[in-house]
């Protein structure tokens, strides 16, 4: 006899051997016992989740003389009978190659001869979305009202397609995919029976790339045993599905992370000379970014992934390395990077471009690269590693105030080392140079008297204060603590107010507070105090809420 695939030397002869789908198994078995037997049922869902399969079994089922718990027995000389090449009471017919309006009405005057062995004569309609609108027309009130010995099973992976007017006939079944414990079991029991040895982390591969589908998986687990001569390791089901070295996968994943655009272009070719596709290579980095995620947010990783060791060790360094939103928008680059693909005349460019984009956050103006820079120097903040400075555009607060003249810059006194105070390490005691903005290139002027302030230098005051610190790296840090300050004025008092305890400490440290009060004295403003109030009280809030409570039923846009 010649060699049976894997999915067909281990089909389901019964429902109690079916895989999952306890849904379908339950309500066939309650027909099939009550005697309720429907003319006509729709089997949809995706590939290889078992739709033909239950429609054979279901089939022999309804005509059996002695069912076992709704199952075929495979015994009384019906089943023999149905079971054998010359069986006339179930037919098997493929939509794809039979779509045509003559074959349906071919079936059609079929259908009236009774069955030969069993009670019901079963038509089985494979990929029944193929057929033309004709042929569905021809079929449309046979299907409504056929013979009491007929029985018809449609079966499709795209329903639909499918006109609703034979979706109204039919009893449907939705399929769902397997999920993954299931696959490995079932994979397992294969091999089982034909004696091949197995590495639980290979069969947990095999699952994986099943992806659901039990045909695919068992498709892939019989490749594998025929690629290995002994036991199956988790080396040979990557050689088998044409994965890339998990090594260099690996590289190109750290690189990306580590924002190294260069060292990642590198394993990239590296890889794409020995000859893997472009779009398996993509797969691979998605593949490796899901475990990264899944490492980095799950308590019980390890047993979802089951990996080996060596190979979990790598990806949880990997993972811990870096934020999950940096992970996040890798993922989502190389996702469309994938989807791009498909329409792309050159996928080695289109990979390249994307792997550059995940590595150069700074040159990407995306939320999610915003926020992935802003999580890195807050991590690096923490750890105190020291973080240069670079001059951003202003704000409004300094925007409004660009006209206003800058008085001579000072100098802010170093930070001493002080951990418990302040989690900002000291910066270095040499001053460099720093190329101005253009609105810091302006003529300096002399200070206003604090006696003299009008409401509208009042306003520009902070703007100014915030702008001559910003002039060299010695004032960085103290440009830091004071950029999220808000501002007002309580008569001739400048009171700067923060939610942050943190700052707080920052700011009336005596150093700083002296220097604080020097420079606004350049300003005309003769005191100031620095305030702690919760989110929502600052005097901004207050005036906020005020105007909206005066106005209420009006819609009040603040911007």
């Amino acid at each position: 006899m010649a060699y049976l695939a894997f999915y067909r030397t281990f089909r389901p002869v019964s429902f109690d051997t079916v895989v999952r789908q306890e849904h379908i198994v339950r309500t066939l078995k309650n027909q099939i016992e009550t005697g309720k037997i429907g003319h006509a049922y729709l089997f949809c869902g995706p590939r290889g989740t078992g739709k033909t399969t239950l429609a054979k079994i279901f089939a022999r089922a309804i005509n059996c003389l002695d069912a076992k718990d709704g199952s075929p027995c495979g015994e009384c000389e019906v089943c023999k009978a149905l079971n054998s090449g010359s069986n006339l009471d179930i037919n098997e017919i493929d939509a794809a190659s039979n779509n045509g309006v003559d074959e349906m009405r071919d079936l059609r005057e079929k259908v009236q001869y009774p069955p030969v062995a069993g009670k019901y004569k079963v038509y089985i309609i494979d990929e029944v979305h193929m057929l033309t609108a004709s042929a569905f027309n021809a079929v449309l009130k046979t299907l409504e009202e056929p013979p009491r010995h007929a029985v018809f099973i449609l079966a499709t992976t795209e329903p639909q397609k499918i006109p609703a007017t034979i979706l109204s006939r039919c009893m449907r079944f939705d399929f769902k995919l397997i999920p993954q414990k299931d696959l490995e079991e079932l994979i397992k029991s294969v091999l089982d029976k034909t004696g091949k040895k197995y590495e639980d982390e290979a069969v947990a591969a095999i699952a994986r790339a099943g992806a659901g589908s039990a045909r695919d998986s068992l498709s892939i687990a019989d490749m594998c045993a025929s690629y290995s001569s002994g036991t199956l390791t988790y080396s040979d089901v990557n050689s088998v599905l044409g994965s890339a070295d998990f090594s260099a996968v690996a590289e190109v994943a750290q690189s990306v992370l580590k924002e190294d655009a260069s060292a990642s272009l590198s394993c990239v070719e590296n890889i794409l000379s020995t000859g893997k596709s472009v779009g398996v290579l993509v797969k691979d980095l998605l593949n490796f970014m899901n475990e990264c995620a899944i490492i980095k947010t799950c308590k019980n990783a390890k047993q979802i992934v089951n990996l080996p060791a060596e190979t979990f060790a790598k990806i949880k360094e990997v993972a811990d390395g870096c934020d999950g939103h940096k992970i996040l928008r890798v993922t989502e680059i190389l996702a469309k990077a994938e989807s791009d693909l498909r329409y792309s005349l050159s996928g080695r460019i289109t990979l390249e471009t994307a792997i550059m984009k995940c590595a150069m956050p700074q040159a990407d103006y995306n939320i999610d690269a915003l926020v992935g820079k802003i999580s890195e120097l807050e991590r690096k903040i923490a750890n105190g590693i020291e973080v240069k400075v670079k001059q951003a555009a202003p704000s409004p607060q300094i925007r409004e105030s660009i006209e206003k003249p800058a008085p001579q810059v000072k100098t802010a006194p170093a930070l001493q080392p002080d951990e418990e105070e302040t989690p900002f390490k000291r910066m270095p005691e040499k001053q460099e140079a720093v190329q101005p903005a253009l609105w810091e290139t302006q003529p300096q002027a002399s200070a206003k008297p604090f006696h003299n302030l009008t409401e509208e230098d009042k306003r520009g005051v902070f703007g100014r204060f915030l702008r001559s610190l910003r002039t060299t790296h010695k004032n960085a840090i103290l440009f830091t603590l004071c950029m999220d300050l808000n501002s007002f004025f309580e008569g001739e008092k400048l009171v700067l107010t923060t939610d942050s305890e943190a700052v707080l400490k920052g700011l009336t440290r005596p150093d700083n507070a002296n220097f604080i009060s020097e420079t606004l004295l350049e300003f005309g403003v003769s005191s100031h105090e620095v305030r702690l109030v919760k989110a929502g009280e600052s005097a901004y809030d207050k005036a906020v809420e005020e105007l909206k409570h005066n106005f209420e039923g009006i819609d009040v846009e603040i911007k």
